[in-house]
């Protein structure tokens, strides 16, 4: 379910507005007894909610009167669809049939069809063994209260009169309606999302004109992705290259990234539909090969693991291997080096971890075997012998032999020698021996041709080796984890020197040679690359300027620079974030943890301001009003306290808190449109707010496509001249609409690139980039705008 709070954007720029709406008193709380002014309120959004509910038992009523009508037939030997009970011959219609109190009654309901929510009632109504009796009194027993019959007869009354016009589809497998109507004469739409039903009202200027079947354009204006921040090092490896022309590959979410350092410019490879996972490069430094993850489509159809080559000039895939062969995902993969690439190695996910041997050219598979049952981190062809592989993995190195169409084992021997818990990577000597480096900090040497050590750098590292580069002139680097040390290592396995990076940097990940006297470090914590290591949902944009801020459950908070893509400060904090606003001066940005703590920072500084906790639950939004006066605070408890701001955002008091009402629990900005303190929708429809990032709302529900669920899209953001609107999704697509998007099943721009659940977007304050968060790939995406 979406997280994000917003009610429709910022805070209306109005403190009686603001306060009216809020419970003043901070002894509340959800088990309380309220005041007077809370309990009216209170009865006021059950009414407000009531009128859902109704719509909904009407349906149903009518359902079974419809029912009754049809047994009221059989008894006078009349069958349903106008067929005398003895056979004899067809009536014209059942109207023909002699009219019953029933059939009366029904023509003054609506024809609605029966919502998900009475499936139930529907299926007792409509069995062939319950008694008319049973069913009057199954009716009375699952009906509402006196005082509700009596608001349907009402409300069937003004239903009949009013001017409706409806917009209605199915949503095919999952067995749910989305229906779409416009009650002019009220001024609102009713649609509904998993069978419940949800009003917005129309803005007074439009209920003249607005009609459903409008025809709605695509956006005139278009995204193209222009820089992926941050690098998947935490789970992979082997994954990072130095090209010919002087760019680094590697890979984040779905996107491969080719990066040209000197020039800060990035190309992206956009073939894949999910997380790739590894990645390996031609001899011909050209030919690129990446393996992917399994994934669903938003049809819930199986997006196959599968490996893709493709050209790195031009971008352009070449072949596509292994579709409906690999299970789960493609861990590893890598080209043969002594016959001219001619053969490409693969490693899947399975149980048994299968590796195959493809000749990729022909897209065909040479032989495959059961790898290891505990999981392999590394596959590589010897750079000497076409038909020699070697594997590494969990508490295992293995020497596999191909002849034919079988793979042959022979299993590493320590012997004598610690066994390590993971075997981490492996590299070659120039006289062809194979290097291996452990979660222990050995480095082993294993003779050409053989499975037995033949040499030993004990303790070579504190901690484990996550990366091992042989270099040109046949002297080796390796890098720690633990250590954070970058160690030169000459022909015989001396140490010659060795630095060690900074703790802000973080473990060495990575190692490449460039060009003659220049080593790339890749290190985890190196945020120009590596940005966030765990769920990512915070972002926010400066109000002026071409910065943004984001947060993640890695306890980080970075600031970004939009036009250098570098970082300009990072700050780690005590809990796990979820949240993040700028002020409207862009002196300080409030953050929201996973703990109920948020806290206030200095943007110029990133020194600690002010420090609060509202609640024990996550503070899923952050928002400052557009004049700066207040800030709202979002948390899952159910409230919305809201705090006074003074001293330009270094002073908080909390003048109230708002409940939310959580009865249809599709998302929490839904509950904060409709369920919040405003009593009066005359003025609620015609409320202008400072941005719009309510995923429910009359200017906003175009976004949501047959079948959704009320949970598929977590954010939406408009622009900030009013005219596009930017949705994240649940499927990895980040979608570009025209604002408003108040028409059904708006057209979109659908863009991918992230690999999980889309979880923020935002637009930078001159609306030159759209920015975008990934959840669980933990990548920020930035598309230009043009």
């Amino acid at each position: 379910m979406s997280e994000r709070i917003s009610s429709c954007g910022s805070l209306y720029d109005s403190t009686n507005l603001l306060l009216q709406y809020c419970n003043n008193d901070d002894t509340v709380s959800a088990s309380s007894n309220m005041d007077m002014e809370d309990r009216v309120s209170h009865l006021e959004q059950r009414l407000q909610l009531q009128e859902d509910e109704i719509h909904l038992l009407k349906a149903a009523l009518a359902d079974a009167l419809r029912r009754l009508g049809s047994c009221e037939e059989l008894s006078q030997g009349v069958q349903p669809g106008g067929v005398h009970a003895a056979g004899r011959r067809p009536l014209a219609t059942t109207a023909s049939a002699p009219p019953t109190k029933v059939r009366q009654l029904l023509q003054a309901l609506p024809s609605r069809p029966l919502s998900n929510g009475y499936i139930q009632q529907k299926r007792l109504l409509s069995s062939p063994s319950s008694p008319k009796k049973e069913v009057l009194q199954s009716i009375k027993r699952k009906s509402m209260s006196t005082e509700r019959l009596t608001l349907v007869r009402r409300e069937m009354g003004s239903e009949s009169r009013s001017r409706t016009t409806s917009s209605s589809s199915s949503s095919g497998g999952k067995g749910k309606t989305k229906e779409c109507s416009f009650n002019a004469d009220d001024g609102y739409v009713r649609m509904f999302l998993r069978g419940r039903p949800v009003t917005m009202h129309v803005p007074d200027q439009q209920r003249e004109s607005y009609t459903l079947d409008q025809k709605v354009e695509l956006p005139a204006r278009k995204l193209k992705l222009q820089w992926v921040y941050g690098y998947r090092g935490r789970d992979c490896r082997s994954n990072l290259y130095l090209l010919p022309t002087g760019e680094i590959v590697y890979f984040n979410a779905s996107v491969v990234v080719l990066y040209n350092t000197e020039v800060q410019h990035q190309r992206h490879y956009l073939g894949h539909n999910d997380d790739v996972k590894c990645l390996s490069v031609h001899p011909d430094m050209v030919t690129i090969a990446t393996g992917q993850v399994a994934g669903n489509s938003k049809d819930g159809k199986l997006l196959a693991p599968h490996v893709r080559i493709w050209d790195s000039v031009s971008l352009n895939t070449l072949h596509v291997i292994g579709m409906g062969v690999f299970d789960r995902a493609v861990t590893c993969v890598a080209f043969s080096k002594s016959n001219g690439g001619t053969f490409l190695c693969a490693v899947d996910d399975a149980n048994d971890h299968i590796l195959s041997v493809w000749n990729w050219q022909k897209e065909k598979q040479l032989a495959e075997v059961k790898c290891s049952n505990d999981s392999v981190l590394g596959a590589v062809f010897h750079p000497m012998d076409a038909n020699l592989i070697v594997t590494c993995g969990k508490s295992h190195i293995n020497f596999w032999t191909v002849e034919g169409n079988t793979l042959t084992k022979r299993q590493g021997l320590f012997e004598k020698h610690e066994k390590p818990k993971y075997v981490l990577c492996v590299a070659f000597a120039e006289n062809g021996d194979t290097i291996t480096g452990d979660s222990s900090g050995n480095i082993y040497i294993w003779a050409k041709g053989g499975n037995r050590i033949s040499q030993v750098v004990s303790g070579a590292h504190e901690g484990g080796i996550f990366s091992i580069c042989v270099l040109k002139d046949g002297t080796m680097v390796s890098g720690g984890g633990k250590d954070r040390k970058v160690v030169l290592w000459d022909h015989g396995y001396a140490k010659k020197s060795e630095m060690e990076v900074g703790e802000l940097f973080g473990p060495v990940r990575a190692l490449a040679e460039g060009k003659p006297g220049e080593l790339f470090v890749y290190l985890i914590g190196r945020v120009v690359l590596q940005g966030h290591t765990d769920e990512l949902w915070g972002l926010d944009v400066h109000p002026s300027m071409e910065q943004f801020v984001t947060c993640a459950q890695d306890k980080q908070v970075h600031l970004w620079d939009a036009h250098s893509h570098q970082p300009l400060w990072s700050k780690t904090i005590e809990d796990p974030a979820r949240s993040v606003g700028f002020h409207p001066s862009g002196a300080v940005v409030a953050v929201g943890t996973m703990t109920g703590r948020w806290l206030v920072l200095d943007t110029d500084t990133r020194d600690l301001v002010s420090m609060h906790t509202d609640g024990n639950e996550i503070i899923s939004n952050v928002k400052y009003s557009p004049d700066g006066n207040f800030l709202a605070v979002a948390s899952h408890d159910n409230f919305v306290y809201i705090y006074a701001v003074t001293e330009n955002g270094r002073k908080y008091s909390r003048v109230g808190k708002c409940t939310v009402s959580i009865n249809f629990r599709f998302t929490i900005q839904f509950v904060y449109q409709f369920g919040k303190h405003v009593t009066n929708m005359d003025t609620m429809r015609n409320l202008e707010w400072a941005t719009s990032t309510c995923t429910l709302s009359f200017n906003t529900f175009g976004i949501w496509p047959d079948g959704a669920d009320g949970t598929d899209i977590n954010a939406t953001c408009r622009s900030h001249d009013g005219s596009l609107l930017a949705s994240a999704d649940d499927f990895g697509k980040v979608h570009l609409f025209s604002f408003p998007c108040s028409h059904p099943r708006a057209p979109s721009h659908e863009y991918s690139g992230h690999s999980s659940h889309v979880t923020n977007v935002a637009f930078l304050h001159d609306n030159s980039h759209l920015l975008s968060t990934g959840g669980k790939d933990t990548s920020i995406l930035q598309w230009v705008i043009a």
